[in-house]
């Protein structure tokens, strides 16, 4: 199958996934928003999901993107390395027109992989994970995911890791949206530079709204955490 055996086809399933995952942390950023706001409505929101079955095929299907994406990754990253040979171990200078995240992108990748699987533990293991297991004796409830944002983002260490995850989240996307779109066959010479401009615009406001609820929650200053304390 050319998906799976050609260099086009790789490209084609890691620019598919990728768009996916994009869609994804759009909606987490909406989500992660609202708990600015209000406690309730964030709790509502994680009532809602929740370990519910279709919460848990999403989060199921979410994972097998997320898997795909990273192991393609790491398919096209050797596959570049082998038809490079020996050249890769040349000192050459830096092509002024090559994106700094372009050849970082296997390394911002291992940050964002290091960083997905710390959130996990902050978060979904504490929650849809405890609540399907039916987990006694933790600190909050699964369903009460106000409190555990409150809890994770008091710790400073968490927060300083959470920055860095963000930022290399920012430089990965800022580069893989128009990669993608490039890929797909959505840009031409005049439309290249517009979803460039788009993509670093979308992505910039999408992360800018990430930080500011880790920064919100750790300075104690979101409008949700005045009416709860």
């Amino acid at each position: 199958m050319w998906l799976l055996n050609s260099s086009i086809g790789r490209k084609v399933v890691m620019s598919v996934t990728g768009v996916a995952l994009i869609l994804f942390l759009t909606f987490h950023c909406c989500m992660n928003v609202a708990a600015l706001f209000s406690a309730d409505a964030y709790n509502w929101i994680c009532e809602l999901l929740g370990a519910n079955w279709y919460a848990v095929v999403a989060t199921l299907g979410l994972a097998a993107l997320a898997v795909i994406h990273i192991v393609y990754a790491f398919i096209l990253t050797a596959q570049n390395r082998r038809a490079r040979g020996n050249e890769r171990y040349a000192v050459t200078d830096t092509p002024a027109k090559v994106e700094w995240a372009s050849q970082n992108m296997l390394v911002l990748g291992i940050i964002i992989l290091i960083g997905l699987l710390l959130h996990l533990y902050n978060f979904w293991y504490n929650m849809m994970f405890a609540e399907l297991l039916g987990m006694e004796g933790l600190a909050h409830s699964p369903s009460d995911g106000f409190a555990w944002i409150v809890e994770t983002f008091s710790n400073p260490v968490f927060v300083v890791l959470y920055v860095i995850w963000i930022v290399a989240i920012w430089f990965h996307l800022s580069h893989g949206f128009w990669s993608a779109m490039q890929t797909l066959g959505w840009s031409g010479k005049i439309w290249l530079n517009r979803w460039k401009l788009i993509g670093l615009v979308y992505v910039t406001v999408l992360m800018l709204c990430f930080l500011v609820v880790v920064l919100a929650f750790a300075f104690k200053c979101a409008p949700s955490l005045c009416c709860t304390l």
